[in-house]
Order: C-alpha cells, then sequence, then structure tokens
C-alpha cells in the first residue's frame, strides 16, 4: 500500500473526509476507489459512495477476497444510511465469514453491527436481540461499541426497559467521547434526548397529558387497565391482551375506554368501528356480536354493560381506566415515524418495514404528501420519501414491532 492510500486511510479513520479526497480524488485504482467511496459517504454523498464502492469490489475481484469483502460491507453500511434494503443479507453475510477467514476482527464486527441494526430498521426485534447478543463486547473498538450500545438501547426502548436504555446510552456517550468523532457523538446525543421527550398521550376521565417513556413504562405496570393505541391491546399490570389483528374490536375498546366512567352512545361506537356517520339496522346487529365477542376476550379484566344509550366498561375492585395514546394518530402513524428519522426511504423498504404491501404503502404516502407531511424526491427507481422531525416528541412506540411491557 503506498504512502497516499495509508494517509488518506489515516484521514478517514480520524474523521477528515476532505483530508483523504485531497490525497486520492483522482486516482481509479481499487484502493483508491474504496476510500474515495467511503469519503463520499462521510460527506453524505450515498448514491456516489455507493457507486465507488462497487466499482472497487469489482476492480478487486475474486482474487482480493480480504479487499473485496470490505467493500461490500462499506456498501452495507451506505445501504443503511440509504434506507435501501432491496438487497439480499447472504452477501454481507458472506463477506462476514471472509473477514472472520482472514482473521479481520474490526471489519467482521462493523459488519455484523450492520446486519443488527437492518434487523432493527425492518422491525425483527427478536432476530436483532439474538443476533446483538453473539457479537464480543470485548473485541470492540470505541466506535464499534458506541454503535453496539446505540443498538442495545434502542431494543431496550422497544421493549419500554427505560433503566437499561438510559445505562446503555451512557456507555455509548462515553465511547463515543473516546472516539472522538462528531456524527458519532450527536448520535448518541440525539438518542438520550428521546429519554426526555413525549412519547404517547394518557387519556383517562376528559383529560389529556403528554407522557415520557418512563412514564408510559410506569403506567402499564400499574394497576390500572390500559387500553394501548401504540401497540393495539388491552390490559392490566401483566395481564395483556393483543388486539393488532382485529381493529374493530380495539376501536370498540378505545371508545368505550375513552367514555369511562360513563357510558359510549351505540351511533359513536357504530362511527369509530365501522367508519359509518349512517347507521341502520344491520350496522346495529353487528354492534351486538362485536361487542358480545370483546365482553368475552376482557372479560377476565372487565366488564362490558349494555345502557339505555349504548354500552360502559366497567373494572373491578375500582381500577381506573386510561387510554395510552399515540402523540399523532392516524392510520399511517407508523409511516409517519419510519420517516421522520431524517433519511430518504425507498417505497419497497417501507413496505418490508411495514409488513405491508409495496402498494399499500404507495397509496398511503400519496395522501400523506397530498396533505403535505411527506415529500419525494428523484423518480422511478430513485425515488425516495422523506418527512421533516417530529420535533418535541419521539416517536419509539410508533414504529413497528414495538413490544408491550409485559
Amino acid at each position: 500500500m503506498d504512502s497516499l492510500i495509508t494517509a488518506s486511510a489515516r484521514a478517514l479513520a480520524a474523521g477528515d473526509a476532505l483530508a483523504a479526497l485531497k490525497r486520492i480524488a483522482l486516482r481509479d485504482d481499487p484502493p483508491a476507489l474504496a476510500l474515495r467511496g467511503i469519503a463520499m459517504a462521510q460527506l453524505g454523498e450515498h448514491p456516489r459512495a455507493r457507486e465507488l464502492l462497487r466499482r472497487a469490489a469489482r476492480g478487486f475481484g475474486a482474487h482480493e477476497e480480504l479487499a473485496r469483502a470490505r467493500c461490500i460491507v462499506a456498501e452495507a453500511e451506505v445501504a443503511l444510511a440509504m434506507r435501501d434494503f432491496r438487497g439480499s443479507p447472504r452477501s454481507l453475510a458472506a463477506a462476514t465469514a471472509a473477514l472472520d477467514a482472514h482473521a479481520d476482527r474490526a471489519n467482521a464486527l462493523q459488519a455484523r453491527l450492520i446486519a443488527t441494526r437492518r434487523l432493527l430498521l425492518l422491525g425483527r426485534l427478536d432476530e436483532a436481540r439474538t443476533a446483538h447478543a453473539q457479537i464480543d463486547a470485548g473485541a470492540l473498538t470505541p466506535p464499534l461499541m458506541a454503535v453496539a450500545e446505540l443498538i442495545t438501547a434502542e431494543i431496550a426502548l422497544r421493549a419500554l426497559q427505560v433503566d437499561a436504555a438510559r445505562d446503555a446510552l451512557s456507555r455509548a456517550q462515553e465511547a463515543a467521547g473516546r472516539a472522538r468523532l462528531p456524527a458519532l457523538v450527536a448520535e448518541v446525543a440525539e438518542a438520550r434526548q428521546a429519554l426526555d421527550r413525549p412519547a404517547a398521550r394518557r387519556i383517562a376521565v376528559g383529560t389529556e397529558q403528554a407522557l415520557r417513556l418512563d412514564e408510559v413504562s410506569a403506567l402499564l405496570a400499574s394497576d390500572a387497565l390500559v387500553v394501548d393505541a401504540c401497540c393495539r391491546g388491552i390490559g392490566k399490570g401483566a395481564d395483556w391482551l393483543r388486539l393488532a389483528r382485529r381493529p374493530i374490536l380495539f376501536a370498540l375498546a378505545r371508545t368505550l375506554a375513552e367514555a369511562w366512567p360513563g357510558d359510549a352512545s351505540r351511533e359513536t361506537l357504530i362511527a369509530d368501528a365501522f367508519r359509518t356517520h349512517r347507521p341502520d339496522d344491520s350496522h346495529r346487529a353487528r354492534l351486538r356480536v362485536e361487542i358480545g365477542r370483546l365482553r368475552g376476550l376482557v372479560k377476565a379484566m372487565a366488564d362490558i354493560e349494555a345502557t339505555p344509550q349504548g354500552f360502559a366498561l366497567r373494572t373491578r375492585d375500582g381500577r381506573p381506566v386510561v387510554v395510552l395514546a399515540p402523540p399523532i394518530d392516524g392510520d399511517q402513524a407508523s409511516l409517519v415515524a419510519l420517516l421522520s428519522d431524517g433519511a430518504a426511504w425507498s417505497t419497497s423498504s417501507l413496505a418490508l418495514a411495514l409488513g405491508a404491501s409495496q402498494r399499500t404503502v404507495q397509496r398511503a404516502l400519496v395522501e400523506l404528501e397530498a396533505a403535505g407531511r411527506v415529500r419525494a424526491s428523484g423518480r422511478a427507481r430513485a425515488q425516495r420519501w422523506l418527512a421533516p422531525p417530529l420535533a418535541g416528541f419521539t416517536t419509539i412506540l410508533l414504529l413497528p414491532a414495538a413490544l408491550p411491557i409485559l
């Protein structure tokens, strides 16, 4: 390796992308292309970075397996920053195996962290937790340690383990300080701010209150009967009933909870559950059927009584009823939450993360764009979607596969 390549690599390791480019900007050999790609990625020029890294990988070819594997890992990190998950994870897994075979532990660990972060963004929390547990924390350098602790914190936050998340973020801040990388320090600082931002709304007896994540955790662990509109469920303490796949029953439960300690009229229940403001006898008959189903599901936690006007939720032992509502409502709340991370997402990646069809996501994006809540850049396959950051609160409870505390 010549002196210019060495000097450029050292500048990149220190986070000085411009100094690195000054030394290799006019070179087209594979090592220079790889370093130029990494420099462009640090400057935020992700499409150009990806192109350079692919050219470098082709230039190294099969005869330089180690260098090619490093390019694949770098390209995977760029794809992660671009929120482009169309590629197969097999190439990253093969590159990780090649790095292990050549005893390049640092880059192998980085590849594993990239794979884990990809799983997190796609909402595959169990897989991410398993993959993260297999990473050797003792071999991590300060920059990688900071990234690993950020992953630990996000996994904890998704499960509402706020104390564990706070400890992980403290360790991440310490590691980022030792790494002396401004971008990493800023990422950790942004993650820490999420702990102090409102994450949900508490609705009870006609009043509304903003809650931080630790307050949400305390509410779910209390003796109150909680109708959770973030995770679509109802429960008290350790008892939890998931209604994410039964939207009509959940809509009825939420309407009854918002009306507590009073009752909800049949017209209101029909409007909220069946999305109609002109009920007829068929709607009233269906309401009786759905209320019967809900009554059977929640009988261990509460009763649903008929009243002259409609139905009322009655708890036992005088337990209060609380609705835990997300900071933003609407069918596209999870979509807006993903887009609010400041990155540009492709439609296919949003569909993967939400577990929905690409056509469903496209229709939702068109509606949000018409309302001025998102915007598109690029055309055709290069089109990406962005939304302004939702300042003032965190969207952690709205992300796909968010877990209720048990």
